[in-house]
């Protein structure tokens, strides 16, 4: 078994053209834990069915749970469940453990079979549990050739886990759809070159790593073909897009032609964007171009300037908000979500509070609020922590900002007509990122007209115009 190495500041490649002049340095998106089921699962305690998987974390886990479900159902494995977890939190990878230990008890004579960023990480913690038959790495598991091997029985290594850093491309894989979603995603990259002082995922990533402009079209317009109206370019860092690519193409020029080329597609979401790598074609991309969605989540952490550099974060506060402002008055109709974290070492209540204001002065509507998490072995676990009560209230009172603004947003819509993407039967989202719960007929997957009538509970109310 090969351990990962941790990464050095020094691997990788740094962005080429910027948006503006930016100062070098790290950067990463962190994402809530979902737990979804693959298509084509098994239910639970059929154990000798389809193979299970039970993926948590990111949209790249929702794509490369698909993958494997190709790649076990190609294999014949059967009586699997595969856990793929996620490290970005403390509470991720407990989460993570609670679904091994579920799977256990819910498919008693299954084959558990780990993998994720947490089983890449410490593949040995996973291995050490009772419930586990197989560990495998993040490369492994996009591999057809470990799926044959755990259906043949025998002919898989209990751990098998190779290091992350020695990948240099990003394989290929043709996916046919997400089972019980309306939106769809295409991976265009993988891992990150940058070395945010809390992060860890690179060493469950590897160093970026972009898929190449025609399998990006390729695998959009097979799912556009499939009947996907919308589909979200997802990875770990889809700003550093390109920069390992021939010529060097980046975010916004790849969108471009990946819109040329698949007339059909209606709707393109960006996963997540890092002001510090938005170059002008990006710029240009997303205040111009009618199909990419008014709604951009953006890469932030902090408002206060000490804290990002201690973050190791690219961009300061004042870019955030400039950077907003430019898209605002180029795109009026845009709205911006963001990653915010609470009660990051040595961060004084001035500092907090600068985050709590960047809400405003960047005119944010979708927070997504993690209190800080100490990572092992990442910089940020070395410094001096705010006590837990802390850290806990400050969160607490970041998503109280954020659910503020939120709400504010929503009652700006009310009297309005919005563009939805019907994501299940009475239940939508609008363009900019908008849950509505809707009367009158429109079926899972359409795109519909729906006139907004009222909001609560952090979602809007509508009908469907006929």
């Amino acid at each position: 078994m090969a351990r990962a190495r941790r990464p050095r500041p020094d691997d990788g490649p740094h962005r080429r053209h910027l948006y503006r002049a930016h100062r070098p340095g790290p950067s990463r998106r962190r994402h809530a834990v979902t737990v979804r089921l693959a298509k084509g699962a098994a239910g639970p305690g059929d154990g000798a069915g389809a193979t299970e998987i039970v993926s948590l974390g990111c949209r790249l886990n929702a794509f490369e749970a698909e993958v494997m479900r190709s790649h076990a159902a190609a294999a014949g494995l059967t009586g699997a469940v595969i856990v793929n977890t996620c490290a970005v939190t403390r509470e991720s990878e407990r989460q993570s453990r609670q679904a091994i230990r579920r799977a256990r008890r819910q498919n008693p004579d299954a084959t558990i079979i780990v993998t994720g960023c947490a089983a890449q990480i410490d593949p040995g913690a996973f291995a050490a549990m009772a419930e586990v038959d197989h560990v495998i790495g993040n490369a492994e598991k996009l591999a057809p050739e470990t799926f044959a091997a755990l259906a043949e029985g025998g002919g898989m290594p209990r751990v098998a886990v190779s290091d992350i850093m020695d990948l240099r491309e990003t394989a290929h894989h043709l996916v046919d759809g997400f089972e019980g979603r309306a939106r769809a995603f295409v991976e265009i990259q993988q891992g990150c070159d940058h070395r945010c002082t809390f992060c860890i995922i690179p060493f469950g990533r590897g160093n970026s790593r972009s898929a190449p402009v025609a399998e990006v079209v390729r695998q959009a317009a097979h799912l556009v073909a499939a009947g996907y109206r919308e589909i979200v370019l997802t990875g770990v860092d889809i700003t550093g897009y390109g920069a390992d690519l021939p010529g060097a193409p980046g975010l916004g020029e790849m969108a471009r032609r990946l819109l040329a080329l698949v007339p059909g597609l209606e709707r393109l979401r960006l996963s997540s964007i890092d002001v510090a790598e938005v170059d002008d074609a990006l710029f240009d991309l997303v205040t111009n171009e009618p199909r990419v969605m008014p709604h951009l989540h953006l890469s932030l952490q902090s408002g206060d300037d000490l804290i990002l550099k201690r973050m190791k974060r690219r961009h300061a506060r004042a870019q955030a908000v400039e950077f907003c402002a430019a898209v605002r008055a180029a795109r009026p109709e845009i709205v911006f979500g963001a990653d915010l974290i609470a009660g990051f070492p040595t961060e004084s209540e001035e500092a907090f509070e600068g985050t709590v204001d960047l809400i405003e002065d960047a005119g944010l509507t979708w927070l997504h609020v993690f209190p800080y998490s100490p990572r092992p072995g990442t910089p940020a676990a070395r410094m001096p922590a705010l006590p837990g009560p802390v850290v806990k209230d400050r969160a607490r009172r970041l998503r109280a900002a954020g659910e503020a603004a939120r709400d504010r947003f929503l009652e700006s819509c009310i009297g309005g007509t919005e563009s939805i993407l019907v994501e299940q039967p009475g239940i939508g989202r609008t363009g900019r990122f908008a849950y509505v719960a809707f009367t009158g007929a429109a079926e899972t997957g359409a795109v519909a007209a729906a006139r907004i009538e009222g909001a609560s509970q952090g979602r809007l109310h509508g009908k469907i115009l006929s």
